[in-house]
């Protein structure tokens, strides 16, 4: 059983994609041995996160539906659901609950409609070129989930044999034993299920360092037994979850450094060592989710808005030409400036799609770059160095015939800055269509957070 003292200590709970064959033999990138495999069709995907409660007035998947073309011209590939199945009443906390409390694996909320209902989103989904990703959560249930009357070992207990929350503040949740094996191996049927009878394409897996390493890595090689699918962990501490069972986590570290940097706490420097420490500490192939915001930022800690204030767009062009697969949460596309209700019906506010045609760019962007696609089938990051360090950031990625040069003002200030390439060449700057010759020095004026994309010609 899992010590009380290893409980408490845990961290805060952070709140993983497509139907292909698995024989055909593409479908997967070749990847070191032992390591997790790579979906092929995820090389230069970006990710959408899915509130289904509070996506439309109804709330329901028949709903969401509808949304599927306007996603499609937006082009996003994976669509993450947060937890679509049934919460549980026991201990609830608000009206409706926390999606992260489950009552059952294996059935959907009913607020969100029927299975029958998700299957024909999925089949969809999928119709339409999407992969789809479900929210795991595995380190606890719900109290009313019937693992806990049939199974009480299933469970961790304190010395008087109650079952405990995975610590005090989780009120609503009971913490799962995995030193009990029918407890993994139901655990690893209800992923399955998920996977060969609806088609799902992979996981986001919730507070993934909750959960034994070992666990992972024995649910992926069954999953993938089924089909190849893709594995995102909702962590950045435990590097040895990306050896065997998941192929990219959570950029914690960076997103808290976009902020920073936003606000004035810190400088251009602070990105650049990120940036280069990460290319370095990540096992081959592996990678990091960049987001500006997701389900906990937006309802916890404020919109990107009231985070990053006038530096959202430079942050966002930011986040999809560092290495790693960007995000884009429910709302994020028409500038959602609203923290969204977690445990009440909330909705988001539609009306303004200005940032969309800004996203759409972004997302071409990646597409068409190859230097910017994900893991090794995009290219290293190279700093550049600029005149004004504190100030300004610049980097370049290469892959094959593909070249780009990202050059950010991360202050609020204009600046004239000088940048220093390997060679000289001609580019065409990306957001004005601009052409432009770079030599090895070369002045540049930036306005206040203002970012330049420079593609070779």
């Amino acid at each position: 059983m899992k010590k009380l003292t290893q409980i408490l200590l845990l961290p805060m709970l952070c709140l993983a994609l497509y139907s292909c064959q698995p024989t055909v033999k593409k479908s997967v990138e070749s990847a070191p041995a032992g390591m997790a495999k790579v979906p092929e069709w995820s090389k230069n995907a970006v990710m959408y996160e899915v509130n289904v409660r509070q996506y439309t007035p109804e709330g329901t998947f028949k709903a969401f539906e509808t949304q599927l073309p306007r996603l499609k011209e937006l082009g996003v590939d994976i669509l993450w659901f947060m937890p679509i199945y049934p919460i549980s009443e026991k201990n609830r906390k608000g009206s409706l609950g926390s999606y992260y409390s489950i009552h059952d694996y294996k059935a959907v909320n009913p607020e969100f409609g029927s299975l029958d209902d998700f299957k024909a989103l999925v089949a969809k989904a999928h119709e339409m070129g999407f992969k789809v990703m479900l929210d795991w959560v595995g380190n606890h249930t719900g109290w009313d989930n019937q693992w806990i009357s049939d199974h009480k070992d299933w469970y961790t207990q304190d010395a008087k044999g109650n079952v405990i929350p995975p610590n005090p503040d989780w009120k609503d949740v009971a913490d799962l034993n995995y030193d009990n094996p029918k407890m993994r191996r139901a655990m690893v049927d209800a992923l399955k299920f998920w996977v060969k009878d609806v088609q799902v394409d992979g996981y986001r897996c919730d507070y993934a360092g909750g959960v034994p390493t070992d666990f992972w890595e024995t649910a992926r090689t069954s999953l993938d037994s089924v089909k190849p699918i893709l594995m995102l962990a909702e962590n950045e501490d435990q590097m040895d979850l990306l050896n065997k069972a998941f192929n990219l986590n959570y950029g914690w570290s960076f997103h808290h450094l976009m902020n920073d940097v936003a606000k004035g706490k810190r400088t251009a420097m602070a990105l650049d060592s990120s940036i280069m420490k990460t290319n370095k500490s990540y096992p081959v192939g592996t990678y990091s989710l960049q987001f500006l915001t997701n389900h906990d930022e937006n309802s916890n800690n404020g919109t990107e808005f009231e985070r990053m204030g006038e530096a959202v767009k430079t942050m966002a062009a930011l986040s999809f030409t560092v290495p790693g697969m960007p995000l884009i949460y429910t709302g994020q596309e028409v500038g959602l400036n609203k923290r969204l209700l977690f445990f009440e019906k909330d909705q988001v506010d539609w009306s303004k799609p200005e940032m969309q045609p800004f996203y759409q760019k972004l997302i071409k962007l990646k597409k068409e770059q190859m230097a910017l696609w994900n893991g090794t089938a995009g290219g290293a990051p190279v700093i550049i160095q600029t005149s004004v360090p504190l100030k300004v950031m610049a980097f370049m990625r290469e892959k094959d015939q593909s070249q780009v040069l990202a050059v950010f003002n991360l202050s609020a200030d204009p600046i004239e800055t000088t940048i220093n390439l390997p060679q000289s060449g001609e580019y065409q700057e990306y957001f004005s269509g601009e052409s432009k010759k770079l030599d090895k020095s070369t002045a540049l004026q930036l306005d206040k957070w203002a970012y330049k994309v420079f593609i070779r010609k």
